[in-house]
């Protein structure tokens, strides 16, 4: 089993959005939280339960394209059942392309249908709901206001950190959607949630070591999918014990070769990164419901 080092990156700017998203709450009437349908549980910051609390919640599955669609259909479920006395529906989508975005503004209309009601009771017809948009950084925030707002647009990376500052758009049947930047949290005490971030791209390459990050990669593949890592790189089980072994045959597979015949690592690490964040090695969910 591949050892790690300790992750931990935590930008000062957070703690100013964990701020004005509190201050903000009394301005939306519904919370759009996105997270990454490949690790539905790294990807949910436990601060914002907290800071959103007694708001009704839209939970989106972003790049459920890149996920196994049998485990993100698990997870819709698992969010169902324990959303208690919340009002929440949870929704597979890829912001990139727009897939299930459609389905969108009626699970908010559905999560807020007593609020409508009371609405209507008062003669506020037609009045605009107000929806906050949360996630972790690198969530698809921007891409999902990009697709839905008709006026301006956000700024979109693949890179965590782009938000800086709070800002209003407007959808095409009015309603407003409040952007905020991605939240962390300031200490990540279980280190396998620290490292699906940093696999998924949600903390900042430049920290990380890519060798490290790719042999921890490796072990969960060769654990359960190893038939993808056969196809896509033509290594036969059974695999060596170690991921670095592995990593080290998986460069000499694709010609990644440096004077004296060694592995360049550092160049097969971030081309195996690329290509499991890309979704080339196949549709891969880190995470699974717990039986």
């Amino acid at each position: 089993m591949a050892q790690f080092g300790q992750i931990q990156w935590y930008p000062g700017h957070m703690t100013k959005t964990k701020r004005r998203i509190r201050e903000s709450m009394s301005l939306i009437d519904a919370v759009v939280e996105l997270i990454d349908a490949r690790i539905a549980v790294s990807s949910r910051n436990p601060d914002l339960d907290e800071m959103t609390v007694g708001k009704p919640r839209v939970i989106l599955l972003n790049k459920a394209d890149l996920a196994d669609d049998a485990a993100t259909a698990q997870w819709i479920e698992r969010f169902r059942n324990d959303a208690g006395e919340r009002k929440t529906r949870a929704l597979a989508v890829d912001c990139r392309t727009g897939r299930g975005l459609n389905g969108v503004m009626p699970a908010v209309k559905d999560v807020l249908s007593d609020k409508i009601e009371a609405w209507r009771a008062k003669g506020m017809i037609g009045r605009s709901v107000h929806l906050m948009v949360v996630g972790i950084p690198n969530s698809g925030k921007s891409s999902f206001i990009n697709r839905m707002a008709k006026g301006g647009k956000a700024k979109v990376a693949d890179k965590p950190g782009v938000t800086r500052g709070n800002q209003w758009f407007s959808a095409a049947d009015g309603t407003l959607m409040l952007d905020t930047p991605g939240v962390l949290w300031p200490k990540f005490d279980d280190q396998t949630v620290a490292r699906y971030l940093a696999y998924t791209g949600a903390i900042r390459d430049e920290i990380l070591d890519s060798e490290e990050l790719a042999c921890g990669l490796l072990t969960l593949l060769a654990e359960d999918y190893a038939p993808m890592l056969t196809a896509r790189y033509k290594v036969e089980p059974p695999f060596p014990e170690e991921a670095w072994e592995l990593l080290k045959l998986i460069g000499r597979k694709r010609g990644m070769l440096i004077s004296g015949g060694e592995t360049d690592t550092e160049r097969a690490a971030v081309m195996l990164i690329d290509e499991f964040r890309g979704g080339k090695i196949g549709r891969i969910t880190l995470e699974r419901v717990p039986r």
